[in-house]
C-alpha cells in the first residue's frame, strides 16, 4: 500500500493541508497508543520547535493521548535531539516532536521516537500507517483513566549537560570566538547556553523567533548573513543550525562553507586518532563525497552507505557496531551519546579539535580532496518523472559512460516535490556531461 502519511523523515507537508492536519496528529496520537502503549498508563514525550503552527499540533497530540490515558509530557520548544534523549532517559512509550526541519513557517510535520529515543523503522511506520486509518474505530481510556498532561521545564537544560558531558574541557574554547546562527528555530536557547557554558565567545543570531521567521534568511538552508558575520567581526567560525537543529553547517573564518563531509572527516579523524572510532570507519549515505571513501580507506578504515535519511545511517550503525555517520547536508550522529543526527553535539565536536589543536578551521575543514560533484534539485508537479522511459533511458545512458569512475544518484526527495540528481566523477567533464543528460531529460518531464 502506499504510503499517505509517512514520508523520508517522519510526516511533514503544508500546514492545513494534507497528509499535515489536526486531524492526522489526532489520529497519529491515538493509534501511536494503541500501538506501543496499549494499557495506557505511561509517559509521551512532546518537543516543538519555533513555528506558529507547533502549539496547534501539539494540541492535537495532547489531545490524543490523554483520551487513550497516556500523559503528555510536554518539553517545549526544544531540538529534535533533545526529545530522542529525554524520551530514551525517563522511559517514555514514545516520543513526537512537531516540527519541519529546514522548511519555512508553512510547513510542519511530525518525528517520532521510539523509547530507545530511536527513529522508527519503515516498517513500523507502516504499521502505524495502517493504524491511523483506523484510529476512530476503536476503544478509548475509561472516564476514570483519562490522563492530563504535564510540562517538563529544564529539558533543555538536559539535553545541553549531556552534549557538555561528551566535551573534555580545554582552556583553547576562551579563546574561540564563534557566530551561532540558530535559525530563529528551536535550538534558539540551548544553543547560545551550550556555547557559553563551553567557554567559547558568542554572537548570536537567529534567535529571535516570532512563529513566522524560522528559517527565513537565517540558518543552514540561507547561510549568506552568517558568512558576513564572521567575515566582519573577524570571527574563528560560524555555525548554523537548521530548523530543529539536527544538523549544522559550519562557515570557516573565510566566510567560506564547509561541506558537510569534511565536517565528518575530520569528526572521524579526531576520534581515530583518540582511540574512541568504533566499527572500523564511519556511515554515510549514497550522496557522500567519492573523496571521502578514499581519505578513510587511507587509514584503514571504511566507509558503508545507505539510502538518503538519518535514520538508515543510525540503523546501519546500530546494525553494525559504528559510533559515528552522518549525511553530507549536515546530519552528523555520535552514537555514544546521541541517537539521531544532533547538530549541537557535532558543533561541540569541531570546536573542541579547534581549541585542542589551535588550527583555523579553513585548514580543519579541507580534510581530503574531494572527487567533483554536483547537486541539482528540480521541482515538479503531478507525475513522478523518475518513471518515464525518458529519464530511465537518460540515468542509463549516464551510468554506462562513467562506469567505475563516476556515480549517479537521482532520487525523489521524502519531503517536498523535488528531484534531486546528484552526479561525480574522477573528471569534472565527465561528471558535469552525466549530470547535464539528465537534468535535461527530467525538466523536460517535470
Amino acid at each position: 500500500m502506499a504510503r499517505q502519511f509517512f514520508g523520508t523523515d517522519g510526516i511533514r507537508g503544508r500546514v492545513n493541508q494534507k497528509p499535515m492536519t489536526v486531524e492526522t496528529a489526532l489520529r497519529l496520537s491515538i493509534a501511536a497508543a494503541r500501538t506501543f502503549a496499549p494499557d495506557g498508563g505511561r509517559d509521551v514525550i512532546i518537543g516543538r520547535d519555533t513555528r506558529r503552527s507547533g502549539e496547534m499540533i501539539e494540541a492535537a497530540l495532547v489531545a490524543g493521548l490523554c483520551s487513550m490515558g497516556l500523559t503528555p509530557v510536554c518539553v517545549g520548544v526544544v531540538p529534535t535531539p533533545a526529545v530522542a534523549l529525554l524520551t530514551r532517559e525517563t522511559g517514555a512509550a514514545f516520543g513526537v516532536m512537531v516540527t519541519a526541519s529546514h522548511n519555512k513557517y508553512q510547513d510542519n510535520g511530525l518525528k517520532l521516537f521510539s523509547p530507545e529515543g530511536i527513529k522508527f523503522t519503515d516498517a513500523v511506520e507502516e504499521q502505524l500507517e495502517t493504524a491511523m486509518f483506523d484510529a476512530f474505530e476503536g476503544s478509548y481510556a475509561a472516564p476514570t483513566d483519562v490522563a492530563k498532561p504535564r510540562q517538563m521545564d529544564d529539558g533543555v537544560r538536559r539535553y545541553v549537560d549531556r552534549c557538555l558531558e561528551a566535551i573534555e574541557p580545554d582552556d583553547g574554547f576562551a579563546k574561540l570566538n564563534v557566530v551561532l546562527d540558530c535559525a530563529h528555530g528551536a535550538a534558539y536557547r540551548a544553543g547560545p547556553d551550550a556555547l557559553r557554558r563551553l567557554g567559547c565567545n558568542v554572537t548570536v543570531m537567529g534567535v529571535s523567533p516570532d512563529g513566522v521567521n524560522i528559517n527565513a534568511g537565517v540558518g543552514s538552508t540561507d547561510t549568506k548573513a552568517l558568512m558576513k558575520a564572521v567575515t566582519d567581526s573577524k570571527a574563528d567560525i560560524g555555525i548554523a543550525f537548521d530548523g530543529d537543529a539536527d544538523r549544522l553547517i559550519v562557515i570557516d573564518e573565510l566566510g567560506e562553507e564547509v561541506d558537510g563531509d569534511q565536517v565528518m572527516a575530520l569528526i572521524a579523524t579526531e576520534l581515530f586518532h583518540t582511540g574512541r572510532l568504533k566499527g572500523g570507519g564511519m556511515v554515510a549515505t549514497v550522496m557522500s563525497n567519492m573523496g571521502l571513501a578514499e581519505y578513510l580507506k587511507s587509514l584503514g578504515l571504511t566507509l558503508p552507505r545507505t539510502k538518503v535519511g538519518d535514520r538508515y545511517v543510525a540503523e546501519h550503525m546500530r546494525a553494525h557496531g559504528f559510533n559515528l555517520g552522518g549525511e553530507q547536508s549536515g546530519h552528523i550522529i555520535l552514537s555514544d551519546v546521541s541517537t539521531t543526527g544532533d547538530g549541537l553535539l557535532a558543533a561541540l565536536q569541531v570546536l573542541k579539535v579547534m581549541a585542542r589543536t589551535g588550527k583555523k578551521a579553513s585548514v580543519l575543514g579541507r580534510v581530503f580532496e574531494p572527487a567533483p560533484q554536483e547537486l541539482v534539485n528540480i521541482r515538479y508537479a503531478g507525475t513522478n518523472p523518475l518513471e518515464t522511459e525518458r529519464v530511465k533511458s537518460a540515468i542509463a545512458r549516464a551510468e554506462a559512460n562513467m562506469g567505475e569512475k563516476g556515480r549517479l544518484v537521482v532520487r525523489k526527495s521524502g519531503t517536498e516535490p523535488l528531484i534531486r540528481v546528484m552526479a561525480e566523477a574522477l573528471e569534472e567533464a565527465m561528471m558535469k556531461e552525466a549530470l547535464a543528460e539528465v537534468v535535461e531529460a527530467v525538466q523536460a518531464e517535470a
